[in-house]
């Protein structure tokens, strides 16, 4: 293991997986919505490609108490923005920043973890599991790659939890006057 300047990330290595590692290209199958509509013996599955965090416990990852591990996307603010424009607009990055926007969270650059319009942004609308095998066999492949540090790992779960922890009421005590 090597530490960076920056504080944020950790350079790793080899199969063990832990929550907050960066592992990119990584193979999820996508469902098209007629998928099992028609009786056939075999259907083709599509996969895309995608750097992921993982999202999952390294408690669970460690003790073998996740046979599937959870990982949401991560991208440059700049490819995020080439696919949803609204975040390009004025202040959009400093709701996220600050937690407003619920399901995004910013994560610094690897590389320039000064440039804010170099961060990462984790997506925890879209979640996808895969099986830990998979996951270990080609975080070892990828060689030197990069996980989350102390406390920046615990700030990006609590937003996470955060996210999935939110409780919609159907009503509300009325405001004071």
């Amino acid at each position: 293991m090597t530490n960076t300047s920056n504080g944020w990330w950790v350079e790793v290595e080899g199969r063990n997986l832990a929550q907050g590692d960066y592992l990119t290209r990584c193979l999820v199958p996508f469902f098209r919505p007629d998928y099992g509509a028609a009786v056939q013996a075999t259907q083709d599955v599509p996969v895309k490609e995608y750097d992921c965090v993982v999202v999952t416990q390294t408690c669970d990852l460690e003790n073998d108490k996740a046979p599937l591990v959870a990982l949401c996307p991560i991208n440059p603010i700049s490819k995020f923005e080439s696919v949803n424009p609204k975040f390009a607009q004025r202040g959009a990055w400093e709701r996220v920043r600050t937690g407003r926007v619920e399901g995004l969270h910013l994560l610094a650059s690897i590389d320039k973890p000064n440039d804010n319009q170099a961060c990462f942004v984790a997506n925890f609308r879209e979640i996808y599991s895969l099986p830990i095998a998979y996951l270990q066999d080609h975080a070892s492949n990828q060689g030197r790659r990069w996980r989350l540090q102390s406390p920046f790992l615990e700030h990006f779960s609590q937003a996470f939890a955060r996210f999935f922890m939110r409780v919609g009421l159907p009503s509300s005590i009325p405001p004071y006057k």
